[in-house]
């Protein structure tokens, strides 16, 4: 061996894998590779897309670009590129531009090929690496799809503010300066109000009220807000629900930060499930919204086809189920008069996730204040049986367990239903997880915001029981991901004899089960699974790495999923056929579920055995 090769040797035995491979491993590497001296001159001459290697970078900087021009990621010493063509067959997506030039170890496709059949371990890293990236097929990638987007992404300005004591005429005269059709007011930082041009015109000029009185006089109160996280979607969804055209947006320490006009969300917006959003908010029959909701599968199968993340269809459909009870709950009162006492009408499950697939049934319940006499008992169960039963007429089947709010079971007093909590959280009995897997994920819908909000915090504080912990541990625990032996899928059968594998059962729900055990741990109101592991970055019970370890594992499960549903492809409901997919696809499974599977021994390990 010569003392180059053997100063390659060195240098690539230090480097993962080979540095966990046989010795042999890294003598074929060497023997196979070619070496070239990147410049800016050669760089196009060395990079071909039709000729994909594996590029090792023994010495100097390059970039990782995309097709946009944007840089993905910075690359040096032991750093690899050109694997994920590698390992998919298709066409190198991303370019590589030297910032400064130097060594660069390039393996040919056969060789590389060679060692993934020779060394599983080899085959592992590669596709990990590639996994990381690909789980969810643009999860770090920037997006132009609207619906994906930020809204911290479209903050142009800083919040403009006034104080509720500030004159009418101050605040016009602040908006003319700003050039802003609307302000929010605070008090001790917080929003307490929002003045809009509307108000201007039709609450002081139609009126003629004095304009040096206090804004506080003509200030909507209470506004709604959205958090600077949230999407563009739930934005335009919240806009259309209160027919609002402006929204404060506040940080996660409800700290305003600048206002969301429907001009803004709107120019972001290319397609139509929107407007069928608006047009059931304004529907005035029942035979209104079941002509809507037929639209939807088709619609869907669409918008499918025009967003990078496939999954943001749960979101979608749990905004047009939410639509659609909505003015539900608005129709009946305009039929029976209006709610003899406060009330608050909920979702459970995966509408209140806002995960819903085409084959959701209806989760929901009804949430009264105590004391209510029989005829105002008699309306609320008037509500909750038609609404239910008018969603299933928009297609929304029933729920098999009788979670609906026409259940008495389901249409019950605050406490009552504490009660009901207390029971499953005191004695954890299986039946007890399985409601509480169903019933803590669950979302305010239509009626008072005060009264959930009130149920909600008394539900907070009674969940604070390390024994129920264990005992939601221990229930995720009984569930397992389909890998068996030698890392090979552990399949069912249909009556045709047809192999698959349930993607909800297996994967989505163990990920939705544990990511609500830490969430509740952490005191954590998001009911969204995605939201949770979000808000969970902020607390120290799950490792960064291991949070987006399991957004990623839950996004492609669900796209996966879903993408089954939409090109009906024959399977039971939320199935694959694992011989369908392509080797990568196939490797990413199986990854995800390894995954899956580390996440779950860790919960039980914590919450179960008492490491918290």
């Amino acid at each position: 061996m010569s003392a180059e090769q053997q100063d390659i040797t060195q240098f690539v035995t230090m480097q993962a894998p080979f540095s966990m491979l046989e010795a042999s491993a890294c003598s074929y590497f060497v023997k196979h590779l070619d070496i070239a001296y990147l410049n800016r001159e050669n760089q196009a001459q060395w990079l071909q897309s039709e000729h994909p290697k594996l590029f090792l970078i023994r010495s100097g900087l390059y970039d990782l670009v995309d097709s946009k021009g944007d840089i993905v990621t910075r690359l040096a010493q032991g750093d690899y590129f050109g694997f994920p063509s590698l390992l998919t067959g298709e066409a190198m997506q991303n370019r590589l531009e030297v910032q400064k030039e130097g060594i660069v170890y390039m393996l040919p496709q056969e060789p590389f090929d060679y060692l993934r059949r020779e060394y599983k371990p080899f085959e592992q890293y590669f596709v990990r690496a590639h996994a990381n990236r690909l789980l969810s097929s643009h999860y770090k990638s920037k997006t132009e799809s609207w619906s994906e987007r930020k809204i911290s992404e479209l903050m142009t300005r800083k919040a403009i503010t006034l104080t509720p004591d500030s004159s009418i005429r101050h605040a016009a005269k602040q908006m003319q300066e700003y050039g802003v059709s609307s302000i929010m007011i605070t008090q001790d930082a917080h929003l307490v109000g929002v003045v809009t041009d509307r108000d201007l015109r039709n609450r002081v000029l139609a009126d003629e009220v004095d304009p040096q009185q206090s804004v506080s006089s003509i200030m909507t109160a209470k506004p709604k807000f959205i958090f600077e996280n949230n999407r563009v979607f739930s934005a335009l969804h919240l806009m259309l629900k209160h027919n609002i055209h402006h929204i404060p947006v506040l940080d996660e320490n409800h700290k305003p930060l600048g206002m969301i006009t429907s001009t803004d969300l709107l120019r972001q917006q290319k397609s139509d499930p929107v407007q069928l959003i608006g047009r059931i908010y304004k529907a005035r029959a029942i035979a209104d919204l079941k002509r809507y909701a037929k639209e939807i599968p088709e619609l869907l199968r669409g918008f499918s086809y025009n967003i990078d993340d496939i999954s943001l269809i749960g979101k979608l459909l749990s905004g047009l189920t939410d639509a659609l009870t909505s003015r539900l709950i608005y129709l009946y009162q305009q039929e029976h008069g209006v709610a003899p006492s406060s009330f608050s009408f909920i979702c459970f499950g995966s509408q209140a996730r806002e995960e819903q697939t085409l084959h959701s049934d209806q989760d929901n319940g009804l949430l009264l204040p105590d004391g209510l006499n029989d005829d105002e008992l008699a309306y609320f169960k008037g509500m909750g049986e038609y609404v239910c039963e008018n969603l299933v007429e928009c297609g929304i089947r029933r729920c098999p367990g009788n979670i609906m709010a026409s259940s008495e079971l389901c249409r019950m007093s605050i406490s009552d239903w504490r009660e009901r909590f207390f029971k499953w959280i005191s004695s954890p009995t299986p039946q007890a997880m399985l409601n509480c897997k169903i019933f803590f994920d669950l979302r305010f819908i239509e009626g008072s915001h005060t009264l959930y909000s009130k149920f909600y915090e008394q539900l907070t504080h009674m969940s604070r029981n390390e024994l129920f912990y264990a005992a939601m541990a221990n229930d995720i625990d009984s569930n397992s991901v389909p890998i068996g032996l030698f890392n090979n899928f552990k399949t069912e059968k249909t009556e045709k004899n047809y192999k698959y594998i349930d993607l909800k059962k297996r994967g989505v729900v163990i990920i939705n089960d544990i990511v609500r055990l830490y969430a509740l741990r952490a005191g954590i109101r998001r009911a969204n699974t995605q939201e949770r592991l979000d808000a969970l970055l902020k607390h120290t019970l799950l490792s960064k790495e291991d949070i987006y370890n399991l957004k990623d594992c839950w996004r492609f499960l669900t796209q996966l999923r879903l993408s089954t549903q939409i090109n009906q492809e024959g399977l039971p409901s939320n199935c694959i056929n694992p011989d369908q997919l392509n080797s990568l696809e196939r490797h990413q499974l199986k990854e995800a579920f390894y995954l899956v599977k580390q996440a779950q021994q860790a919960a039980v390990f914590k919450f179960a055995r008492g490491s918290l």
